[in-house]
């Protein structure tokens, strides 16, 4: 009996032992990336009564078009990711002039063009909203969006769950056509001219045709995508589950360059977070806290740093510096250079999502539900709001959007050319109501 006992221990002992050397060796693998010629698991639909969208005529009551000259119409506002409009300062924000809530979390920061704005939520929901006063124009229903839509001219293209990228009619909500792929669909799409990008959970890279939703290729990197891709010239780059980041040619898919970076001597880091580049370099953050900055020319890595805790957060790059939180609740300031540490903010709150920076000011939120306005130059507090959860916002030239906790607010800020239009007129009919009290008791 002790002998069978003791049997059993001995092959108990070798399994664990034999489970433990795969995972060691699955640990080390390192996939080399491949072109996916065979695109298994990929169908694509067209809608039978799709027509070619058009901007619609202006009516009464149907949207209030903004004449702004940018548009906000992925995350990061551009392709490199940046998450930065340094060239708008429009000031602290001053009051809200509507808010609506959508009755479920908003993971991703919304897109906005010529006086709509565009929001996913985590309950399905996507939503175009009047950007003037907050009226729903159209929505749709469908899986979780942890996403934020893309804008491609008059088309919105917005990824879920279930697999799905579907591009609608972005004037009225109208299905133009939709594709499915293998695994979940977190990552946010970007264009470039006719052709967006994206990543799938299967750890496939696709670039499809906007208009049609027409595969033009497809990459396996061998690792899970949740990041979104970022794009610089004719290289994008994406981040990967598996500790690697892969620099491929837009037009084909040819592999420029791949790294795989390592948490410790063992273990190969893994990347939730996308990374933004200023052209010259990427950065972006590990799961387990660790800041890269790469080259973004051949991938070798010119500086780290670290967070407390977990990242998440896609860095923001604007004016020679890298902004980035981590769930030990600081947010820092970074010199894209050379990764010296220019300030560190402590909000006392874990930082999930990616900050935005709007003029000199660098906007973030806590998941203990505070949103903050700092200053870019020294990480100094100038305007808060207890409201939280999880990326900020975006700013426009004149106004800032805010998506916290299921709730889409719009808000003036100090300098904002309406504001300071009604400055003036106010001022203008004080000085014609004092000259004309002036006129009146003339003698």
């Amino acid at each position: 009996m002790r002998r069978r006992i003791l049997l059993i221990v001995v092959v108990l002992v070798l399994l664990v032992a034999g489970a433990g050397v795969a995972y060691f060796l699955k640990s080390r693998e390192r996939p080399g990336g491949k072109l996916d010629t065979k695109l298994s698991g990929v169908t694509a639909s067209v809608a039978t009564n799709a027509r070619v969208p058009t901007q619609p005529k202006k009516k009464k009551g149907r949207y209030h078009v903004v004449d702004d000259k940018l548009c906000w119409d992925s995350f990061g506002a551009d392709p490199q990711r940046t998450l930065a409009r340094p060239g708008i300062d429009i000031g602290l924000p001053l009051e809200h002039f509507w808010v609506v809530g959508l009755g479920s979390y908003i993971e991703y920061p919304p897109s906005y063009c010529s006086g709509i704005l565009y929001v996913n939520t985590f309950g399905g929901r996507t939503v175009a909203l009047n950007s003037h006063n907050g009226h729903r124009i159209w929505q749709r229903y469908g899986a979780r969006k942890p996403s934020t839509p893309l804008i491609v001219g008059p088309r919105l293209l917005v990824s879920a769950h279930d697999g799905s990228v579907t591009a609608y009619n972005r004037f009225n909500g109208q299905l133009l056509w939709r594709l499915k792929v293998r695994g979940k669909v977190e990552s946010s799409p970007v264009a470039i001219g006719r052709v967006a990008y994206f990543g799938a959970t299967d750890g496939r890279l696709f670039a499809v045709y906007a208009r049609t939703g027409r595969v033009k290729w497809a990459y396996d990197t061998g690792g899970r995508i949740n990041s979104s891709p970022s794009i610089v010239g004719n290289r994008i780059f994406i981040t990967t589950y598996a500790g690697s980041i892969f620099c491929l040619r837009t037009s084909d898919a040819h592999k420029i360059w791949s790294t795989y970076l390592k948490r410790d001597a063992i273990r190969y880091d893994s990347f939730y977070a996308s990374a933004s580049t200023d052209g010259r370099r990427l950065f972006t953050i590990s799961r387990s806290g660790k800041i890269y900055a790469l080259s973004a020319a051949n991938g070798h890595v010119i500086w780290t740093a670290h967070v407390g805790g977990y990242g998440y957060s896609t860095p923001a790059v604007s004016q020679g510096r890298v902004f980035i939180g981590g769930f030990d609740g600081g947010l820092r300031a970074f010199r894209a250079g050379d990764g010296k540490l220019l300030w560190l903010q402590n909000l006392h709150g874990r930082i999930l999502g990616g900050s935005f920076v709007a003029g000199n000011l660098v906007f973030t939120s806590t998941l203990e539900e505070h949103t903050f306005a700092l200053r870019v130059s020294d990480g100094k507090i100038l305007w808060r709001l207890n409201v939280g959860k999880y990326s900020p916002g975006i700013v426009t030239e004149r106004h800032y959007f805010f998506t916290l906790n299921g709730i889409v607010m719009a808000w003036h800020g100090r300098r904002s050319p309406q504001i300071l239009a009604s400055a003036r007129a106010k001022r203008h009919k004080a000085r014609k109501k004092s000259a004309q009290g002036r006129v009146t008791t003339t003698p």
